[in-house]
């Protein structure tokens, strides 16, 4: 499956993909891969792959790829089918599936079968080429025994962010702990007062470097450049570390203006990805 992926990522782009078996791994942790997984075979090859997840609420969300050897042979259309037949199984009202900027065919797909674009998000990175300067706030390390105040001050802080949905801390901690780049030594808190109010969640080796899974502030706290500070500790991090590569992902319309600050801090968009929706009765 990674090699799949991995394939049709650089077929669209024309550069090596960095997709590893722990990305996968990551972002099927919520599916129920006995019913919800697909693996399409042709002439004993694997050809397609795609998964689907039910999100709190009525919401789902689906994932499929097709090998570029195997494109424009109706591989992609049935994907799509199990994945609309699965949300009617679920009882969805609203499924939403993404594909690559570039990728004009799926653009056609999804729109040929009722779908509607409704968001784009960013795929940034950045090369360090010197050690980043210490950031003037304090920032602390953080203690396992806290994560449970850290997944409330992330997910508050996100509650602004397009589709968020909030995940109980035991189901969320367990999944982080299954995750292969699961190290709190890269999660980063900034305090006022003994309160967390903004923190960061981080993996390395991931995207051929260090990635910034998550980093929020607290709506009351913002503007302050507490999110600046973390993002400059955490590359320094990572440079102290050896990786000179950071990379995250980001929504195109983020309210807090996530964009223009990633972009403030020398980080380029490497890939855009086009959201699409659907609606059932």
């Amino acid at each position: 499956m990674v090699a799949l992926l991995a394939a049709d990522e650089e077929a669209l782009h024309g550069r090596p993909s960095l997709i590893a078996e722990g990305d996968l791994r990551e972002w099927t942790s919520r599916t129920n891969l006995a019913e919800d997984s697909w693996l399409v075979e042709d002439g004993g090859e694997l050809a397609a792959v795609g998964w689907f997840d039910v999100l709190p609420g009525e919401d789902a969300f689906a994932i499929g790829a097709v090998h570029p050897s195997r494109k424009g042979q109706g591989f992609g259309s049935g994907l799509v089918e199990r994945a609309e037949a699965r949300a009617q199984h679920y009882g969805i009202a609203r499924l939403h599936q993404f594909s690559f900027a570039q990728d004009e065919p799926a653009h056609e797909l999804f729109l040929g079968r009722g779908y509607h674009e409704i968001r784009r998000f960013y795929e940034m990175a950045i090369e360090l080429e010197e050690r980043p300067a210490v950031p003037s706030v304090e920032i602390e390390t953080l203690k396992v025994e806290e994560a449970e105040a850290f997944h409330a001050a992330l997910d508050e802080a996100f509650q602004d962010h397009w589709e968020h949905h909030s995940w109980p801390f035991a189901e969320w901690w367990e999944r982080q702990t299954r995750n292969p780049g699961f190290d709190p030594s890269l999660w980063f808190v900034i305090r006022e007062g003994g309160e967390m109010v903004a923190v960061s969640r981080n993996e390395a080796n991931r995207n051929g470097g260090g990635y910034v899974a998550a980093i929020g502030v607290r709506r009351p706290w913002r503007g302050k450049g507490y999110a600046k500070a973390l993002l400059l500790h955490t590359f320094r991090e990572f440079y102290d570390r050896g990786m000179t590569r950071v990379t995250l992902g980001v929504d195109a319309e983020n309210p807090t203006g996530a964009t223009q600050l990633y972009e403030r801090v020398g980080m380029q968009a490497e890939q855009e990805h086009v959201f699409y929706e659907k609606r059932f009765a």
